[in-house]
């Protein structure tokens, strides 16, 4: 008797699928939950990757910084000393940036690591204490020094040497303040020979040096100057231009890539000098993001997101084809088809890691339509059917698949499609009586014909 309920009552199978469907949607994300999971090991793997060699690089300065004393009264009202530190950024800051990329491999994963070749050069105005409200009597010259800013202090691969006008400077680890820079390398007495009564030729100072530096992924650089021109090479061949500037010119080719910013200190949020921590550099950095081509966690975890569609679709052919061609499949076979479903998404995960996503997809996909349309081929019996039904789901890994790769045009091509594929059920079913339907399935049933 539920037997035949369950072939004859339209209502009651459309509530079972439905209520199917709803279930594999919690393995569903699980798959997505094992995506995120991967992909975190990846992370893992650069970083352990990039700690040992060096990590993203975001280069800040140079800033000549100079200690001043300033007096005040303690709480005994006694006169007491401290010091501050002004700062103040180069007039002109030219920076040229040789990028030699490289692939490391830890374990199944790809790390984009590339050496640096920095050439720094450029001009300082004479510090204008007076600007500052900063008693020339007051500053220590002797103890300025001039700062660079890095991120990782690993990368740095070679001694680094300053040219500031005709003396050699050579830069030490750590900062005296951490006003503006946390980490980085300072030279000093870079003002050591001036004194409130020495003339500086042609009003400031000339600097250069030369920076080699390891790091992973990406580089950045600090606007500071005045006018700022940082001119960028490198034969990676899928550069992402990131920060708060995009470059003036760029080219990008099979031979790699060039790009050339100018910045002027009006389009920063900060002047060119200033006291203590009044003003923060953070946010205007600009630079250039070495990507691998494919990124397979990013695809999986899209293709991941449809399957909801892909259940329910599936499912509505399978019953489009019980309802047209008066068949019945009991749910539990809606059940195992509808895990074969799912199975797509950990076969197209683990291969996607290993052979790359596109072959990985074409192998995943094969691999499940032939698995469900050999089992609807033994349920339904026919060769129409199982035709449509191979048919469908060449359709929809097809149409994911164009999906994935056009992700701008993602929610245009899948509400076009979804309307297409409801036209369809609407045109197909147009003349089905469905108070009969369920009826007329059980009626022609071997199960419902008496036995002789």
């Amino acid at each position: 008797m539920a037997s035949f309920n369950l072939r004859s009552s339209v209502i009651l199978r459309l509530i079972i699928i439905g209520v199917l469907g709803l279930v594999l949607l919690i393995p569903a994300a699980l798959i997505q939950d094992v995506i995120t999971e991967r992909e975190g090991r990846r992370d893992e793997a650069t970083r352990e990757v990039s700690e040992k060699w060096g990590g993203i690089q975001t280069v800040s300065g140079p800033m000549l910084t100079v200690p001043f004393k300033k007096l005040f009264k303690d709480t005994a009202g006694k006169i007491a000393t401290y010091i501050e530190y002004a700062h103040f950024l180069p007039e002109q800051l030219n920076i040229d940036a040789k990028l030699d990329p490289e692939i490391r491999h830890r374990g199944i994963y790809d790390i984009v690591l590339y050496k640096s070749d920095l050439t720094f050069t450029g001009k300082f105005l004479a510090p204008d204490f007076a600007g500052l409200n900063i008693a020339e009597a007051d500053v220590m010259w002797k103890d300025a020094y001039l700062a660079l800013g890095l991120t990782d202090l690993k990368g740095i691969k070679e001694i680094v040497k300053v040219k500031w006008n005709d003396t050699t400077l050579t830069a030490n680890p750590g900062l005296e303040s951490n006003d503006v820079i946390n980490i980085g390398i300072s030279s000093k007495p870079v003002l050591a020979a001036l004194t409130r009564d020495a003339t500086v030729s042609g009003g400031g100072y000339d600097f250069s040096m030369n920076v080699k530096l390891n790091g992973s992924t990406e580089m950045s650089f600090t606007p500071v100057g005045r006018e700022t021109v940082v001119k960028t090479n490198s034969s990676w061949r899928n550069p992402s231009f990131a920060g708060a500037y995009l470059p003036e010119t760029r080219e990008v080719s099979e031979k790699g890539f060039t790009a050339a910013w100018k910045i002027l200190h009006l389009n920063r949020n900060y002047p060119q000098q200033w006291i203590g921590n009044t003003q923060s550099i953070q946010g205007s950095q600009f630079g250039v993001r070495l990507l691998l081509l494919v990124d397979e966690y990013q695809k999986n975890m899209r293709s991941a997101k449809y399957a909801i569609m892909f259940i329910f679709l599936t499912f509505l052919a399978l019953f489009m084809t019980e309802v047209l061609n008066r068949k019945s499949i009991h749910p539990i076979q809606y059940i195992l088809i509808g895990i074969a479903l799912l199975v797509f998404y950990t076969l197209l995960l683990s291969l996607s890691e290993q052979i790359g996503f596109g072959l990985a997809y074409l192998a995943a996909s094969a691999a499940i339509i032939s698995l469900i349309t050999g089992y609807t081929k033994s349920v339904l019996g026919g060769l129409r059917e199982t035709l449509a039904i191979a048919g469908i789901l060449s359709l929809l890994y097809g149409f994911l698949f164009v999906i994935l790769q056009l992700e701008d045009y993602a929610l245009l091509l899948g509400s076009v499609f979804l309307f297409a594929v409801l036209a369809a059920v609407m045109y197909l079913t147009r003349k089905i009586d469905w108070f009969n339907a369920g009826k007329a399935a059980a009626s022609e049933s071997p199960e419902s014909k008496p036995v002789a």
